[in-house]
This record gives C-alpha cells, sequence and structure tokens, in this order.
C-alpha cells in the first residue's frame, strides 16, 4: 500500500504536469515493451516498436541492453532516469539528465543489485558512459515513443483536463477524488495499491501528479524522499487515443461534421488549441479555425492565457453535447 500524507499547506501545493513527461513515459514503456500485463491497446505499438528497434540492430540491442542493466522487470530504478524537470523535447530532457551530479550518480547506482562491469563507471559520474545512456535512451525514445507521441500527448492532455475539471468543481480535494479507481483519496492520505508498504509525508512541499500513457495498474513514485515529491499514475483509456468520440455521435455528427463533432466533445474540460490539436488529430491552424466556428454559433468560449489561448464550452455547447 502506498499512503501519502497531506498536511493543510500540501492541498495548496498540488499541481499537475502540464504535459507528458518524456523520460517517464521512455522508462515505462520498457515495462510494458517486456512485460505481459499491458493493456491491449498497447499491443499495436509493442510490434511497432519491436520492429524498429529491430530495423538497426546494433543501436537496438545496445539501447536495450543499457536500459535493461537500469531498469529492472521488478523493483525500484535509478531516480536520476526520471528527473522532475518537464521539456517538450526528449534531447533536453536527457541534457537535464547528463547534468545529474556525481553524488546522486553513485547513490541511486549504489543502491542497484547487479551492475555490468562495463556500465559501472557510471556512478563516478565518467562521461563517456553518461553519454553512452542518454545515447541509449534517445536510440530508444526515437524507435518506441517518437512514432506514438501524438497518442501519448493526447491521453494525457485528456486525463489532465479530467483533473482539472475536479478541480474547479471541488477545489484540490475534489482533483484527488476524482482520481479514483487507482487512486483512493482518504483525507488527509491518498491512497493505491502499492508491490510493498510505502509512506510519503509531503511536509509541506506539496505534489506533482504526472499522467502517463505508459504507466499500468498502479502508480509510480520516486526513491528518494528527499527529491520534490512527484506521483506517476496512469491515465484513463480512451481506446484510438484522441479526443474523437468513438464510432462518431450519429445526430451531432451530421449536424456539425465529424471533426468539429470531435473538437466540440474535446473541449468539454478546458484545452488550448495545441491540447485540442492533439486530441482530435488534425493540425493546430485546423483546431484554431473550428474553434473559431464553435465560438461565432456560441457554443465554445475562448480567453487568453499568458501566450495561450483556452478554450471551454458555454453552457449552449455542453446542452448541445449531452443531447
Amino acid at each position: 500500500m502506498l499512503r501519502i500524507h497531506f498536511t493543510a499547506a500540501d492541498l495548496t501545493r498540488v499541481r499537475i504536469a502540464d504535459r507528458a513527461h518524456l523520460l517517464w513515459e521512455t522508462v515505462l514503456s520498457l515495462h510494458r515493451l517486456r512485460d505481459r500485463w499491458a493493456p491491449g491497446e498497447l499491443d499495436g505499438w509493442r510490434a511497432g516498436a519491436r520492429h524498429r528497434l529491430g530495423g538497426d540492430p546494433e543501436r537496438g540491442r545496445r539501447a536495450l541492453g543499457v536500459m535493461g542493466a537500469l531498469i529492472p522487470e521488478r523493483g525500484n530504478f535509478p531516480d536520476f532516469l526520471t528527473p522532475s524537470a518537464l521539456h517538450g523535447s526528449i534531447d533536453e530532457s536527457l541534457d537535464v539528465l547528463a547534468s545529474t551530479p556525481r553524488k546522486q550518480l553513485g547513490l541511486e547506482m549504489g543502491r542497484l543489485d547487479a551492475v555490468p562491469t562495463w556500465l559501472q563507471p557510471l556512478a563516478d559520474g565518467d562521461r563517456h558512459t553518461l553519454g553512452l545512456l542518454t545515447g541509449s535512451l534517445r536510440d530508444y525514445h526515437r524507435a518506441s515513443i517518437a512514432p506514438y507521441l501524438d497518442r501519448v500527448h493526447a491521453q494525457v492532455d485528456a486525463e489532465r483536463a479530467v483533473a482539472l475539471r475536479g478541480l474547479l468543481d471541488g477545489g484540490t480535494e475534489g482533483m484527488l477524488a476524482r482520481l479514483r479507481p487507482v487512486l483512493r483519496w482518504k483525507p488527509p492520505v491518498l491512497e493505491a495499491d502499492y508491490p510493498m508498504p510505502h509512506d510519503i509525508h509531503l511536509a509541506g512541499r506539496g505534489l506533482v501528479l504526472v499522467p502517463s500513457y505508459f504507466c499500468a495498474r498502479r502508480p509510480v513514485t520516486l526513491v528518494d524522499e528527499d527529491l520534490p515529491p512527484v506521483l506517476v499514475y496512469p491515465v484513463r483509456r480512451t481506446g484510438a487515443g484522441t479526443g474523437r468520440p468513438a464510432g462518431g455521435r450519429g445526430p451531432l455528427d451530421r449536424l456539425l461534421g465529424r471533426t468539429r463533432s470531435a473538437v466540440l466533445a474535446s473541449v468539454d474540460g478546458g484545452c488550448t488549441t495545441g491540447e485540442l490539436a492533439r486530441r482530435v488529430g488534425v493540425s493546430p491552424a485546423s483546431a484554431s479555425q473550428h474553434a473559431s466556428v464553435l465560438r461565432e454559433a456560441g457554443l465554445v468560449s475562448t480567453v487568453r492565457d499568458g501566450p495561450s489561448v483556452l478554450h471551454t464550452l458555454t453552457p449552449l455547447g455542453r446542452r448541445l453535447l449531452s443531447r
């Protein structure tokens, strides 16, 4: 059982990641590649990833060998593989990983049960071995994650919209309560099934929630409790992985057209133009155009939020969607 203990101060410092965390997705996808408990939705992804990794056998074997040595099939993997910073590209994320302090590298490598001789210099911050690690992660990501990234972003965006709707309706506790069934909010403790007893006392530091496409069955957290608290949890799966309604929406599709109907449905809960484009599977320019038409019809409201714009349903849009 995992138990995360909140104080009143922690409830004001909960936030949800604003995008998919590329290194968490990369690391967790290796579990899904080799375990038999992965959701059926990932069968096609698994076959494609293996095919692409096999397309360059030398790089594929090296990537899987390096990652497999650091990420056991069961048990903990080093925290330095998933630094807390969120970035838009894998290269930016790997630059952060490459700057991990030598002390942290040594401590976390020391926790592993067995490390191949050729990888042991990583514990001393050896630049060549660190380059081997980041290069392997990059090769694996390009073969296994990058071709699937639109789907990953779409489902993470959709999960974030659900959480934010909970925040709007019921504050932080309302958001935490919406995380069922994987997470259970029993004030002041957030609980989840876990392979071992594990208690985390936030003690005023707050918590970052990270929805993950490749996380499955139960959440994951960091080993070192002195690091900023992070909880990675599986998204709710929606079949095709986009905001497009499964099987269409019948009369609404005929009234608005299938794509515009999907845009209206995807705006539910609020989203930016970029998020909308990923959910529906269209370009940002097309998403913006569809949102403009729906706004002129009084179905969508748009406000500027810094460099982005946020789209939400109007009461008329929500009534039309619900019918």
